[in-house]
């Protein structure tokens, strides 16, 4: 895009959030004053920020993503990350007020991941916005990462407390039930590594950075390419965990069977490490569909614990579905048919609100400023935490229940094929 493009564009949105509010105090009588957060996000890779108002227009939003720098190291670089995200913070920030035609005096509040993440990205972010909070006197919210994604969903859909949630991510794998902004049921959750860990280690072991057709995509995404036109019956993984009748999740020792599959048929085809697989396809779809099968089926015990329990009802249950492996496809169809074979609602945000961003902090800010919730003005004491569970364990009580899930592929036929 040219400069003058740029310029344009950058005008046409600063025109569109002025004439936003100005129609607000319009219709309002100015007997309402718009409340605008500013929402700060570095709790991994991704520096981004974001201005909402109150009634849910995002104004301005801005994006930093490190996944170029970081694919080429083969991983994320806690320290190379933190770097990247003291260099792009300010320019992020001030890009995002900008676009939204919102200065800081403006602002509400300011919302920051401050848990969970990588402890030196969540010290940037955090360390930036006190030091803006404090300049200007502005409240402060902190935001949980995963609340965050959980109430994304009701900035793009009508939903009402309570839902179950399923957030799939890089570094997370999480089931819970949503019954109010701060106030979340812990039902299962992985207890070693996320499903998109497990799939960009698998990536890196089959060296899909060297595909022709994978050369630019995270592994996760490589993953799913790939598995589009291979043929998953090639290959038979064990489901995780089907001894124990609870929520939970585990990827780790499914990793390790996927890698002694490759090493067996590399042998088989004389090659070495570094080298693609000519069954590399095949190997991605077996993959895919395990995992996805293995997410069905917690996912489809905490709908009957939901039910069963009276946590939700039957009339009118919904499963919210969000984080960046909630955005493959191939394992949202099969939430998309366990939920309609169950008669939920299945509703994901927009997949650009799936992954890291700015949007879905401010978001949580504007729910705890109208809730009333950890809007902080003193922020003395306040620290980043890497590691933070999210809302009341009652994963025991799942187990206790041990409820058997009916075969799958009653439910969702195309796991049949």
């Amino acid at each position: 895009m040219s400069s003058i493009a740029k310029s344009l564009l950058k005008s046409v949105k600063r025109g569109r959030a002025v004439w936003l509010r100005s129609r607000s105090s319009a219709c309002c009588g100015e007997q309402h004053l718009r409340q605008l957060v500013l929402g700060i996000e570095t709790s991994c890779d991704d520096t981004g920020a974001a201005v909402v108002d109150d009634a849910g227009n995002v104004l301005g939003e801005a994006l930093h993503c490190q996944k170029e720098v970081h694919l080429q190291a083969g991983g994320i670089i806690p320290v190379v990350a933190q770097q990247l995200h003291r260099e792009n913070i300010e320019r992020v920030v001030r890009e995002a007020l900008s676009a939204g035609g919102v200065s800081v005096p403006e602002l509400a509040a300011v919302a920051t991941t401050v848990k969970p993440g990588l402890a030196l990205s969540l010290e940037v972010g955090l360390q930036y916005s006190l030091d803006l909070v404090s300049r200007y006197q502005k409240p402060f919210i902190p935001i949980h990462h995963m609340e965050a994604h959980a109430l994304t969903v009701r900035l793009t859909h009508h939903v009402e407390f309570p839902f179950l949630v399923l957030l799939l991510s890089g570094g997370h794998c999480i089931l819970a039930v949503a019954q109010g902004v701060s106030d979340f049921l812990l039902l299962g959750q992985s207890i070693d590594i996320a499903p998109g860990d497990m799939l960009d280690k698998v990536a890196r072991r089959l060296s899909l950075r060297k595909h022709p057709e994978c050369h630019s995509m995270s592994g996760g995404k490589a993953i799913e390419h790939l598995a589009q036109s291979g043929n998953r019956h090639q290959h038979t993984f064990r489901l995780p965990m089907q001894r124990y009748r609870n929520c939970n999740f585990s990827f780790s020792g499914l990793q390790s069977l996927v890698n002694k599959a490759i090493i067996e048929k590399e042998k088989e085809e004389g090659i070495q490490e570094g080298e693609i697989l000519s069954c590399v396809q095949d190997i991605a779809a077996a993959v895919q569909h395990v995992v996805a099968v293995h997410i069905f089926q917690r996912t489809y015990r905490a709908m009957l614990f939901c039910i069963k329990n009276s946590i939700l009802s039957a009339k009118n249950a919904a499963l919210v579905v969000s984080g960046g492996v909630g955005s493959n496809q191939y394992i949202r169809k099969g939430l998309q048919a366990l939920a309609d074979a169950n008669n939920f609602a299945f509703l994901c945000p927009p997949p650009r609100l799936c992954t890291d961003n700015g949007v879905m902090i401010a978001w949580n800010g504007i729910e705890r400023l109208r809730a009333g919730l950890g809007v902080l003005h003193s922020t003395d004491g306040i620290r980043y935490e890497p590691r933070a569970p999210l809302g009341i364990d009652i994963s025991k009580r799942v187990e206790e229940d041990s409820i058997k899930v009916p075969k799958l592929k009653k439910k969702i036929r195309w796991l049949a094929l």
